[in-house]
């Protein structure tokens, strides 16, 4: 128990970053112990502020991450100073491309060691300004709980991100009388991070619109972000629009919508006269903006003014809230007599017919009775998986890569990927994240070997919280987009240097921490072993063996590869 009670009158800084959480909404920290940090345990104990305990700090940062993703409040990670700090950088940066709301909490020697030498004492403000929106030392007490709500502001300034707070020991552990203390109160310290856009922007858009004769719409990532999804469906249905969708933005449209467009996006790109992009930028998801033809009218719509425009020039940039831009646009398309809709049937006819084709070209792969196992196989089985209520995480490179032309979520916000970055290790604390922030639903992952290595010892922790989840391992026993790169460049002779692992029965992992866990050699078990692990209503991993010789056509496509 906090001696708070005791005093009344006074608070210790720890107890004011609490106060400052429970004002924000935050309802758990993600972190692993040190003794700067401590005293803020201490606070979330009585302001009724979960704290899961993990086994490494980057865990924690991704997990803090995953729960913005999942909830849209931000998440927030606490870290001890120095090697507990640059544990973290990882998921802070991962949180930084991927425009996801954080805060990241790092201990810090005390104020009055500075520079001396102090225990784990390190410039981590300096260290982490550059992949953070916002990063500063919280100097005095009384400062604390005004800091934080400062991050959170400077974190949802435009298109998300992460912020990153140090607190040194004697700031965090000192005790000040509540009169000196700022304490912004709950929803009062920020607006709404809802931006219109240009009236006569959006106007245009809508001309645009509704004369177009073959228009195509990518939905990206701040469609989620923003909340989006029901508007852009309604948008894309009454207009007659193909919708694509990538990062978060998938599942906006459920699988056999008319208006949902997976394999044909090449295509579109080539072929439409009007090009929306909203919500991602021109990266190299996008080849920098160079697949867009350049006949076609581009416009693109962002929280980020710095995005519009970067790396491919405009037709119409909007810089706004995807959420409130769609609205004014379907708003405004409701006074046009003629939207165009009717004379786009034969557009969208067109691409359905290149998306059956591309479909009808693999199908014998989706079914492959072949040993090893093919990818296609896996990731179709996985797909068949799903529920209205599975949420999907991937986690790693060629099999994941495969999973994306295959796997299908059903409904808005259930697929969760890395982001841009491409960090592979997000899978085991994005799916703790999940599944504490929506115990309702049920949590499918599906890893790389490579991938789930780096962070898998947090299985336990899944464990030791009771958060099930059924995580797949598509196991070739290789780091195969990199050897895939290896053997294109150098030959196969040396294609196997620095990525080949160990062949890992990752089953017994599991079972080993207290979970459920299956090993899986022949295709026709990939469906029977995935129910049996819904129905083990354990934390699971089964471990599908996949053939090392086959690529993904992303993978073999990459730019860094040519």
């Amino acid at each position: 128990m906090s001696n708070d009670t005791g005093e009344g009158t006074s608070f210790s800084g720890g107890h004011l970053v609490a106060k400052a959480l429970k004002s924000e909404g935050v309802d758990v920290v993600f972190t692993l112990c040190g003794g700067h940090i401590i005293d803020i345990y201490d606070g979330c104990a009585d302001e009724g502020i979960d704290v899961i305990d993990v086994r490494h700090e980057q865990v924690a940062a991704h997990a803090a991450d995953g729960y913005a993703r999942v909830t849209g409040r931000p998440g927030c990670a606490v870290v001890t100073a120095g090697p507990g700090t640059t544990d973290a950088v990882t998921g802070i940066a991962n949180a930084y491309r991927a425009e996801s709301p954080l805060l990241v909490i790092g201990g810090q020697g005390a104020l009055s060691q500075h520079k001396m030498g102090s225990l784990q004492d390190l410039p981590h403000v300096d260290m982490i300004a550059p992949i953070s929106k916002f990063a500063a030392t919280v100097p005095h007490t009384e400062r604390v709980a005004d800091m934080v709500s400062m991050a959170f502001r400077e974190a949802h300034n435009g298109a998300p991100g992460p912020a990153f707070l140090e607190i040194p020991r004697d700031v965090l552990d000192a005790r000040v009388p509540l009169e000196s203390a700022r304490i912004p109160q709950a929803g009062h310290y920020r607006a709404s991070g809802r931006q219109a856009g240009d009236p006569a922007a959006i106007e245009r858009l809508t001309e645009l619109l509704v004369r177009s004769e073959r228009p195509s719409i990518l939905l990206g990532g701040q469609v989620w972000t923003a909340r989006a999804t029901d508007t852009a469906a309604d948008l894309v249905r009454s207009l007659n629009v193909p919708a694509f969708m990538n990062g978060a933005g998938r599942g906006t449209l459920p699988p056999g919508d008319p208006h949902h467009f997976q394999l044909s996006r090449r295509h579109a790109f080539r072929e439409s006269d009007l090009i929306i992009i909203v919500g991602t930028p021109f990266d190299f998801r996008m080849g920098y903006g160079k697949r867009l033809s350049h006949d076609a009218t581009v416009v693109q719509i962002d929280m980020s003014y710095t995005t519009v425009g970067k790396n491919r020039d405009v037709d119409l940039g909007i810089v706004g809230d995807p959420e409130t831009v769609l609205s004014a646009v379907l708003q405004a398309a409701s006074g046009f007599k003629d939207t165009g809709a009717q004379g786009r049937k034969a557009w969208l006819e067109e691409l359905r017919a290149v998306e059956a084709k591309t479909r009808n070209e693999r199908a014998s792969l989706f079914t492959s009775d072949g040993t090893p196992i093919h990818p296609y196989r896996l990731v179709s089985e996985i797909n068949d998986f799903l529920t209205e209520d599975s949420m999907y995480i991937g986690d790693g490179g060629d099999i994941v890569t495969f999973s994306g032309q295959v796997v299908q979520p059903k409904s808005p916000g259930h697929w969760l990927d890395p982001g841009p970055l491409g960090t592979l290790g997000v899978g085991v604390p994005f799916a703790m994240a999940a599944k504490y922030a929506r115990p309702d639903k049920e949590i499918v992952a599906l890893f790389g070997d490579g991938a789930f290595s780096l962070t898998g010892w947090d299985f336990e922790t899944m464990v030791r919280f009771d958060l099930p989840f059924v995580g797949v391992i598509g196991n070739n026993s290789s780091m195969n987009q990199i050897r895939y790169g290896q053997i294109a460049k150098y030959g196969a002779d040396r294609g196997e240097i620095g990525n080949t692992l160990g062949d890992v029965r990752y089953s017994e992992f599991a079972r080993m921490l207290g979970g459920y866990g299956e090993e899986v050699h022949d295709p026709s078990e990939i469906g029977p072993a995935l129910r049996r692990a819904r129905e083990s209503g354990k934390p699971s991993l089964i471990n599908v063996w996949i053939d090392p010789e086959v690529y993904a056509p992303g993978t073999m496509n990459q730019t860094m590869y040519k």
